[in-house]
């Protein structure tokens, strides 16, 4: 599968531009950005999911159509509000309820846990779940949305290391967004980072963090993201 190129994607609510960005994704992408920089309208729109009032203008090139059937799969941040505590793990399947086994031994987990309630689950088998879920329709982009965020970190090197395993095998592209740069260079080799909407530096992985252009992403790579969020 060739690389997903977006030339132009800019997002606007009464006349007013959000986000005017591009990038490129090969194999894995990290869009990196502080608190309200952009990552999240990004996904929604990739998703076709904008909040009410929003427009999207996209411009790409791609071997697949975004945005259009099972193509593009999402991970949440936080598993535990991403699955209902009060049905059982097998029942929320929908569709796929056949392939549920599958896909739970796909990620390291014993088919047990589908009678088992989330509540009855930790944290990391979760967010496995989720990505069992999003991997069923075999996606060709997989969007990413802070997924270790809710983790400690030991779990956080579980599902990275999972997440890069699964990639190797299903050769589906992702769309990692975070602010956490120590978490995406184990899972990425590529990153855009944007600040108020825009890009304001892009490319490989290593290169952009050992000697960053621009105050704002040496701001970001300094900051603790194990921890917190860098705020302004």
């Amino acid at each position: 599968m060739g690389e997903f190129v977006c030339n132009s994607l800019k997002i606007s609510r009464n006349g007013k531009c959000y986000v005017d960005i591009s990038f490129s994704i090969k194999r894995a992408l990290a869009l990196v950005g502080e608190s309200g920089s952009g990552k999240s309208l990004t996904l929604k729109a990739l998703l076709g999911m904008l909040p009410s009032g929003f427009s999207a203008e996209f411009d790409y090139e791609s071997d697949f159509e975004p945005v259009r059937g099972s193509t593009v799969a999402y991970v949440p941040q936080n598993p535990f509000t991403a699955l209902s505590p009060l049905t059982k793990i097998k029942d929320q399947w929908i569709l796929f309820e056949n392939r549920a086994s599958e896909m739970m031994k796909k990620v390291g987990l014993d088919r047990t846990l589908l009678d088992r309630f989330a509540s009855e689950l930790s944290g990391g088998q979760l967010q496995r779940i989720v990505i069992a879920m999003a991997l069923v329709t075999e996606p060709k982009l997989l969007l990413l949305d802070e997924p270790t965020t809710a983790l400690d970190s030991r779990l956080r090197e579980v599902v990275v290391k999972l997440l890069f395993e699964l990639q190797k095998e299903l050769g589906f592209k992702m769309l990692f967004v975070t602010h956490d740069i120590s978490t995406a260079k184990k899972l990425c080799s590529e990153i855009t980072v944007i600040k108020e909407g825009r890009v304001v530096e892009s490319g490989p992985m290593d290169i952009v963090v050992s000697t960053p252009k621009s105050r704002y992403t040496k701001a970001l790579i300094e900051a603790d993201f194990s921890n917190r969020e860098f705020r302004r």
